[in-house]
């Protein structure tokens, strides 16, 4: 496959930071933003986003597995920026090839190893329309066993076997967490399959959509408050077992909690399966700047608090229905949060324990950032406030465009 076309661009933060990029900024590339103000690029090496890996976080020591590390693999990056430029997975099995290559017969279905009992029967597997592709695959609907599904594609790669086993490895990691997270906030794992050319993994089907989409179908119009803090409580519960297993998510945000067909919140996006789309607010191993810690967009030593920051952008989101700094870009935004400790405006009418929990949670010192414990508890207070004391009561989103915002 041809090398990606490299790409010279100049960028701007705020006239304060510009640093030649003389190549496409993509999954082998970490952006970061140091204290000094300065741009830093760096190859992380990899190109599986959200893998699992072990690792000691911090100053502490403490085995934490984290959710969404590439890991430091020195792989060549050019073929997948290449196959994202063309606009969709690469040219080997592209578009409906990889449905066809899973349901295809002629292919026989290879064990997941100690994970077999989790082995999906595919003659129960109905694939149907694709709602996202990216690099290293697509995510389709579908039904297995008369049960709406999402079913995640992902391609082996053919022509570098280093990366391939490197995958092959992830993706058991993957399904061995997968199969351990059982919690009414975490999206359900059904089970996977895998051939020589494809790998699948299929989840419960949240028709709702992401809440990302759920706000921007809002177009500025009043959350209900009670609904805003019952969501909110929903991703607190679920990231309050997220860390009791040890585990870092990392990429927590509106755009990976998913909204069920009560209305509960499901947290999704774990590990190597995510599909991912190149774009301007990424970076390979650390998620999207919007919703990013400091530490981490510095990529100084974290711990499980920089997804307690994430949520406090969440909830942020959740009581405005607004894109946190949506007046500018995801680099832009990270710099003014290092440097200038920006961060999102909250509106003069947000319900005063609902300010507190938001402006903790995203503290530039991450000792006084709570734990999630801490976070269920101050929240349940909060619903226990509106239920008592608020009737029919509703944000309204801010109406005076300011730079935070």
């Amino acid at each position: 496959m041809a090398d990606a076309p490299r790409v010279a661009r100049r960028m701007d933060l705020n006239q304060n930071v510009t640093q030649n990029v003389d190549r496409k900024v993509g999954e082998g590339t970490s952006l970061s933003i140091e204290s000094n103000g300065s741009l830093r690029m760096s190859n992380a090496g990899g190109s599986m986003a959200m893998s699992l890996v072990n690792s000691s976080v911090g100053s502490n020591n403490s085995r934490t597995l984290i959710l969404n590390c590439q890991g430091n693999h020195a792989f060549d990056n050019a073929s997948v920026a290449a196959s994202v430029i063309r606009g969709g997975v690469s040219n080997w099995l592209s578009g409906d090839a990889l449905a066809q290559a899973l349901t295809d017969p002629q292919f026989p279905t290879i064990g997941l190893g100690i994970n077999d009992e989790w082995t999906i029967d595919l003659e129960k597997l109905t694939v149907g329309e694709s709602f996202a592709q990216g690099s290293f695959g697509k995510i389709d609907t579908g039904t297995y066993n008369g049960e709406d599904v999402a079913i995640k594609l992902l391609e082996r790669p053919e022509h570098d076997p280093e990366r391939a086993d490197f995958m092959e490895k992830q993706f058991q990691k993957e399904i061995t967490m997968l199969a351990t997270l059982k919690h009414p906030n975490i999206v359900r794992f059904i089970g996977a399959c895998r051939k020589s050319m494809v790998w699948c993994i299929v989840t419960e089907y949240a028709r709702g959509g992401s809440v990302r989409q759920f706000l921007s179908s809002r177009q500025n119009r009043a959350v209900p408050l009670k609904l805003a803090v019952k969501q909110a409580l929903d991703v607190a519960r679920g990231m309050e077992y997220v860390h009791s297993q040890h585990l870092i998510h990392r990429d927590l945000k509106s755009d990976n909690l998913l909204i069920a067909a009560d209305k509960s919140i499901k947290i999704a996006d774990f590990g190597v399966a995510r599909i991912e789309v190149l774009n301007e607010e990424m970076t390979p191993e650390t998620g999207t700047y919007r919703w990013m810690a400091p530490e981490m967009i510095q990529h100084r030593p974290y711990t499980q608090k920089v997804d307690v920051y994430s949520f406090g952008i969440v909830l942020w989101e959740l009581v405005t229905g607004l894109l946190p700094f949506q007046n500018m870009t995801a680099v832009q935004a990270a710099f003014n949060v290092v440097n200038k400790g920006l961060r999102p405006t909250i509106p003069s009418d947000c319900l005063p324990v609902l300010s507190d929990i938001i402006t903790c949670c995203w503290d530039a010192n991450s000792d006084k950032r709570p734990t999630f414990s801490e976070v269920v508890k101050m929240l349940e207070a909060a619903e226990t406030e509106i239920l008592t004391n608020i009737r029919k009561a509703c944000f309204r989103c801010c109406v005076h465009s300011t730079a935070a915002t």
